[in-house]
């Protein structure tokens, strides 16, 4: 495939695709969609985004091979208290993208993703469309060839590391509470949800995509690589069509927020820093303990010296022997 396309159940589910050459953020432009009447499912690609954006307002580099995508899906039927969750379905899907994208599409989801293709769609994920592609780069109606790869760029210096490599050490890709994905410790993914409403009616999330591909951002505070510094030659094409499909997967098994115990697990199965120290800061307050797991709404539960239990909800997350240092 010479451009960016959707996977076969991402077609059969209806899911659509906008191709933009430049924006300014995937997400906004999403959101702007659905307050102009869409519902989705539609997916939004950049192959180069200049005002991208991340958890707590924080900016999100994007540097041209990389993939910033980002699908909005309407969640009129979904309980309000289960909308947040699909922030780990999103986690689930990318990890499971990123073992085929760079396993040669040998691995399914975890835990045998192919089997839930025979179930009922859920209806989150069903669309009227399709599989549309409109490439909106101005480029015609084809896709344009995929962008080349940059030089591979030298590992980044290590400014401050929030997580402690080791706890990396047994799995390529790591889930990091609540939104990153790691490699080796590194920050490779970056993970936002977003939600809307409309006035007259209408609800949706935009699930935002970025992936260091081809080139890490330099400059950060923290850690982070890519997949050619990995040595992969996987390409920000090879890897949506991959994502396009497994979130349908994922989605399929989460059943709109009824079956997130069976995302829970498939989290905590690629989880960094399960049993290791964990430090915490919400605003003013530094929580100390051992990450003990994420409970049924999601929330991180952090085991304290004297056997008490916290959850937590939202905040800076140090993992390992940088937790201790936090």
């Amino acid at each position: 495939m010479d451009g960016f396309g959707l996977g076969s159940l991402a077609r059969g589910e209806g899911h659509r695709l906008h191709v933009h050459d430049r924006l300014g953020s995937t997400n906004t432009e999403a959101l702007d969609l659905f307050r102009a009447g869409e519902a989705g499912p539609l997916w939004i690609v950049a192959r180069r985004q200049e005002a991208g954006r991340g958890r707590r307002g924080n900016a999100w580099l994007s540097e041209a091979g990389n993939l910033t995508a980002s699908l909005l899906w309407a969640v009129d039927d979904v309980d309000p208290a289960q909308v947040p969750t699909l922030g780990f379905v999103a986690g689930v899907a990318l990890v499971a993208a990123l073992k085929r994208a760079t396993e040669g599409g040998s691995l399914a989801l975890v835990g045998g993703g192919s089997a839930d293709q025979g179930r009922r769609g859920s209806p989150l994920l069903k669309g009227e469309g399709q599989g549309e592609v409109r490439d909106l780069s101005g480029n015609g109606p084809h896709l344009t060839p995929a962008l080349s790869l940059q030089e591979r760029e030298a590992p980044n210096p290590e400014i401050r590391s929030d997580v402690d490599g080791a706890l990396c050490a047994s799995k390529l890709f790591n889930l990091k509470w609540p939104n990153d994905v790691l490699a080796s410790g590194a920050k490779l993914a970056g993970l936002l949800l977003e939600a809307e409403h409309r006035p007259r009616g209408g609800r949706a999330v935009v699930m935002g995509f970025g992936v260091n591909v081809a080139a890490t951002p330099q400059g950060l505070p923290y850690r982070a690589t890519c997949l050619r510094q990995m040595r992969y030659d996987t390409r920000a094409e090879d890897l949506f069509v991959q994502l396009t499909d497994t979130v349908v997967d994922a989605a399929r098994l989460w059943d709109g927020g009824r079956g997130f115990s069976g995302i829970r697990e498939r989290w905590i199965a690629d989880a960094a820093g399960i049993g290791a120290p964990v430090s915490v800061r919400t605003g003013d307050t530094l929580v100390h303990g051992i990450f003990e797991t994420i409970d049924e709404a999601g929330r991180l539960v952090v085991r304290s010296e004297d056997g008490t239990r916290r959850t937590v909800t939202a905040g800076e997350v140090h993992l390992g022997t940088a937790a201790t240092a936090a």
